[in-house]
């Protein structure tokens, strides 16, 4: 257990312990820190706040007046944030800035600067006085430093701010809280930050001599933090504990799930968090995939899908019988295009059923059900069990062996639309995927309508985005045609404080629609290879994914660099 403050005092003989009696007593009467208390008392110096938080939190304690500061170093942060939250910029040396702080245990403010330069933020520890000094010697005086100091007391809740609603959780909050306060603020702030920036997936990674953690934003890792390395085991046992997990199992990995209530912007969110621990050579590294309902598109016209495309795919699922294949890696968007199609088609009027591992997102009017294949609840086994539940529509979260498949095809044929997924490269080879499985030809040409493959690419920032020079042969080779390698005009990212300064917000996908005809069912049944599907199917207007990428840069939604990443040409 670290000890606090006032310990590190009384340890240095800095401060007796009738003066440490005396203030916390103080502290239950008056708003304020223990430190500022102190010194409002007289009992110690600003010098020695420092010095003890130095000791304290393993920051590095500088004196301010010894340093020079560099213009565009003082630029990286706006005056009122410095004045706000008492920080100065003091050096960068390449992505690192050197940060002095009067109060280090404020790991919001540093996330908030690391996100505005987008650069790494090295903590130092400067008394608040010179702090506030060398933020008028830099950026001019204020309108009074005492308003400001007032408007600093004034801060957020954290632990409010995040309310757990499983009940189990909620008996763990009270177990040692002013121990671990700092763990809990640091793990609520991360929270409501993912949240309030659309984070998909929180990584705590811990390392030899470094605790990290990672945000995945628009389907790409970013570097969010380095916490203390004396947080570390109470952070991840925070984790732990609030979704559920063993908090005493290290040995194995292990999955758990937190519902909570969060603040955001003065609005309640309820999010779902489902999260897995993984034991590593240096700890267990957790991964926290957040499910925000707000960020689930259920339009199909806002998806990606090009208009011939975007037809097809509507006219499939419109229809009573037949199965529906979305196909893609892991994290390519299927369960948000299948869940968009089962909305569009929740209607009173019909019984929909869908087995998922895990149910994502609940839906009104629609029967979800949790795989769980240790209990033998299997996709096989949920298949049969809604055959006798009267379906209209069913949902598979994935088809992964024969014996799902075949249930799935029979009950396409007995006259129920079945919408599931695969894992293939593109539309045209998810035929030789089920073959291979031991379906037989003739079924899947009688019962797959579409398939439809898909990949997420980042979308361009509109605020800053900016005209690319590319040569045209560079872009004939990429599958533009030689007009309009001439004609197009394609967009690069820049980066802006919108983004990030990442260049990208946002993401789109790309659909490539294989309609099953009569003329691909007779070449499914003679056994046509999947190249020779995938050039009928472009004679009938299918648009590949490389094509779709195309697309997307020609309209200025995306840029070259996303669509090579994710498509090849073919």
């Amino acid at each position: 257990m670290s000890m606090k403050i006032g310990e590190y005092l009384l340890k240095d003989n800095r401060l007796t312990q009738e003066q440490l009696t005396h203030a916390l007593e103080v502290q239950k009467t008056e708003s304020g820190k223990l430190g500022s208390i102190l010194i409002r008392l007289g009992y110690i110096s600003e010098e020695d706040i420092a010095q003890a938080l130095s000791k304290q939190f393993g920051y590095p304690s500088i004196n301010l007046s010894k340093f020079e500061i560099e213009e565009k170093v003082i630029n990286l942060i706006k005056p009122d944030i410095a004045r706000k939250h008492i920080v100065i910029p003091v050096h960068r040396i390449g992505s690192i800035l050197t940060l002095a702080m009067a109060d280090p245990s404020n790991l919001f403010v540093q996330e908030e600067i690391r996100f505005s330069t987008n650069l790494r933020i090295q903590a130092v520890i400067a008394p608040e006085s010179s702090i506030l000094e060398a933020i008028d010697r830099y950026y001019g005086s204020s309108q009074g430093i005492e308003a400001q100091k007032f408007l600093d007391e004034i801060e957020m809740d954290d632990d409010a701010s995040i309310e757990l609603l499983d009940e189990a959780s909620e008996e763990v909050l009270e177990a040692e809280m002013d121990e671990d306060a700092p763990a809990i603020k640091l793990v609520n702030l991360i929270f409501q930050d993912a949240i309030s920036k659309g984070v998909s997936d929180i990584h705590f990674e811990p390392y030899e001599k470094q605790f990290r953690v990672r945000f995945r934003i628009d389907g790409v890792l970013h570097e969010y933090m380095t916490p203390p390395m004396n947080l570390r085991n109470k952070v991840l046992a925070r984790v732990k504990l609030i979704s559920g997990i063993d908090i005493a199992e290290r040995r194995l990995p292990q999955d758990g799930r937190i519902k909570t209530k969060l603040k955001i912007n003065d609005q309640i969110k309820m999010v779902d968090m489902r999260v897995s621990s993984l034991p590593t050579i240096h700890g267990e590294k957790i991964v926290i995939r957040i499910l925000d309902k707000d960020n689930l598109m259920l339009d199909l016209t806002k998806l990606g899908f090009e208009p011939l495309s975007l037809k097809r795919f509507d006219a499939s699922i419109s229809e009573p019988w037949g199965i529906i294949l979305v196909t893609g890696p892991t994290g390519s968007g299927k369960t948000n295009t299948l869940y968009s199609a089962i909305s569009k088609l929740n209607d009173e009027g019909v019984n929909i059923l869908t087995a998922e591992n895990p149910v994502e997102f609940n839906i009104f009017g629609i029967n979800q059900v949790n795989i769980r294949e240790q209990i033998g609840l299997t996709f096989a086994a949920a298949l049969r069990s809604f055959m006798r539940q009267d379906p209209n529509i069913i949902l598979v979260g994935e088809i992964r062996d024969f014996e799902t498949a075949d249930i799935a095809i029979k009950a396409a044929l007995t006259g129920h639309l079945v919408l599931s997924t695969l894992h293939t490269n593109d539309a045209p080879s998810t035929i030789a995927r089920m073959i291979n499985m031991g379906i037989e030809p003739f079924l899947v040409s009688s019962a797959v309508r579409l398939v439809a493959a898909q990949r997420l690419v980042r979308r361009l920032c509109q605020k800053c985005r900016k005209p690319a020079k590319v040569p045209v042969q560079t872009l004939i080779d990429i599958g533009f045609s030689p007009d309009e390698a001439k004609k197009v005009e394609i967009f690069e990212p820049a980066g802006c404080e919108k983004c990030n300064n990442t260049g990208y917000k946002g993401r789109v996908g790309l659909f490539e629609v294989m309609e099953i005809d009569e003329e691909l069912r007779e070449l499914i049944m003679v056994g046509a290879s999947t190249s020779e599907l995938r050039q009928k199917a472009k004679e009938k207007g299918m648009l590949t994914l490389r094509r779709s990428g195309i697309e997307k840069i020609k309209e200025g939604v995306t840029s070259i660099e996303e669509v090579l990443r994710e498509t090849s040409k073919i």
